[in-house]
């Protein structure tokens, strides 16, 4: 099983994956970030999107599912992915690339209003990121289009960390 957590940066999805992993039995945490990662430090780079948004590229999707499924075939468990995708395109290919290879996927989205969104990503760091304010519109309008129907939303404006992580463990079905 993958545990998917959504969102856009500041609400509480790298976090929160490490406590759901604690309280999975079994789990391991998937930072499919990392798969990004290693197509950004080809050289030279891919054609298409530049830097800026490697999702973009059309191997990250595939690559993601690819990833998954054999961790998932080598250790088995469940993989806790705390990934943003706020384009409904590649939710869909990536899902339906792990519904081929029949992994249940639980998908959340870690929601927040954004006043709230603004201000932790503006507490992170001495100077605010440009590229994680960027997203608070994106995701809104993804919040609204489509990514709140295509996942169990979880308001995380008032809960803790913890308590994130628990609703998460217990609605994918693991009695912590």
């Amino acid at each position: 099983m993958i545990v998917w957590l959504n969102g856009t940066h500041g609400a509480g999805k790298t976090t929160t994956s490490a406590l759901v992993q604690q309280l999975i039995p079994e789990a391991r945490v998937f930072d499919a970030e990392k798969v990004g990662e290693t197509l950004m430090d080809i050289t030279p780079e891919l054609p298409g999107a530049g830097r800026e948004n490697f999702q973009h590229w059309p191997p990250w999707r595939p690559l993601v599912v690819e990833t998954a499924r054999r961790v998932l075939d080598y250790a088995g468990g469940t993989l806790v992915v705390p990934m943003t995708v706020l384009v409904e395109q590649y939710w869909r290919e990536i899902s339906a690339g792990l519904a081929q290879h029949s992994i249940e996927v639980r998908h959340f989205v870690l929601h927040a209003d954004q006043d709230t969104l603004r201000a932790r990503i503006e507490g992170e760091h001495i100077v605010p990121s440009p590229f994680r304010l960027a997203h608070l519109a994106p995701y809104a309008e993804a919040a609204r289009t489509w990514l709140h129907a295509a996942a169990e939303v979880v308001d995380t404006t008032h809960l803790t960390p913890a308590e994130a992580a628990l609703r998460i463990a217990e609605s994918a079905g693991a009695r912590p």
